[in-house]
């Protein structure tokens, strides 16, 4: 059931907690607690993502499109708080005390689907912007022969013949990353626990990154590292990364934004 907001009259947004650095810790315990409480379900979440992340790995190399993976592989950190909504579901029934059921976190999407639809739009159009950059840096600054797959990573990111590809890259993606998570920290799972629309869902979260700028870099850090790891671990880390962080995420919402 959603919840009525409390709202800051000053700025018409849900008002915003202060937290501190401690917090994101917590978030991460409680997420683990969450895991643990509900494994089947969440660990099942996680293995659909690298089955997922397999078939569209081996598609790209079939196809010799092997140059977009690693774009690709950055950008699902930008789609990540839109995949993560039926976490978000699973955690909120856990803390309301009720039994975790699979099809209710599938159902997770209704409980306000006009305006979690606009937000993936917006994330999927973040997404779109990211890969095109990525490609475009790729074809103005690289400028040694393109290696083969097998070769591709340690040639293009690791033997340092293209720097100005690389700090580029880094540059742009830094940017890009940065205004994705003020946009989306909390904005999906604030849009299924409340009615409300999905441009004050976004000013909350930006709101909640300006005030609590430095717990939340460090909350972003922890969301690279662990998804970093499931990643670099040719996919299999994800089947316990991403509920572990998708279950954080869900108790960031509830630490930061306050219920009436």
């Amino acid at each position: 059931m959603a919840h009525a907001a409390t709202v800051d009259p000053q700025t018409a947004i849900p008002k915003v907690n202060t937290i501190t650095l401690d917090h994101p810790w917590a978030w991460l315990a409680k997420g683990w607690k969450d895991l643990s409480r509900a494994p089947k379900f969440s660990l099942a979440y996680g293995t659909v993502f690298v089955l997922v992340s397999y078939l569209l790995t081996l598609g790209l190399v079939s196809e010799d499109l092997f140059f977009i993976i690693p774009p690709l592989a950055a950008g699902f950190f930008l789609v990540a708080p839109l995949l993560g909504i039926g976490l978000y579901q699973i955690s909120d029934t856990l803390e309301r005390g009720e039994q975790v059921q699979f099809c209710n976190a599938l159902t997770a999407w209704r409980r306000n689907q006009v305006h979690l639809s606009a937000m993936a739009l917006v994330l999927v159009m973040v997404m779109l912007a990211w890969m095109l950059a990525a490609l475009l840096v790729f074809a103005l600054l690289y400028h040694q022969p393109v290696p083969t797959w097998e070769n591709f990573i340690p040639v293009v990111f690791l033997s340092g013949t293209s720097p100005a590809f690389l700090l580029t890259g880094i540059a742009v993606g830094a940017l890009i990353a940065a205004f994705t998570f003020a946009i989306s920290a909390i904005t999906v799972p604030m849009l299924m626990d409340r009615q409300v629309d999905v441009f004050t869902a976004m000013q909350t979260s930006v709101h909640a990154v300006r005030t609590n700028w430095q717990a939340m870099a460090l909350w972003a850090c922890l969301i690279v590292m662990f998804v970093g790891v499931g990643l670099a671990t040719f996919y299999l880390g994800l089947i316990v990364a991403m509920p572990l962080v998708g279950h954080a995420t869900w108790h960031a919402y509830r630490d930061l934004v306050p219920r009436d």
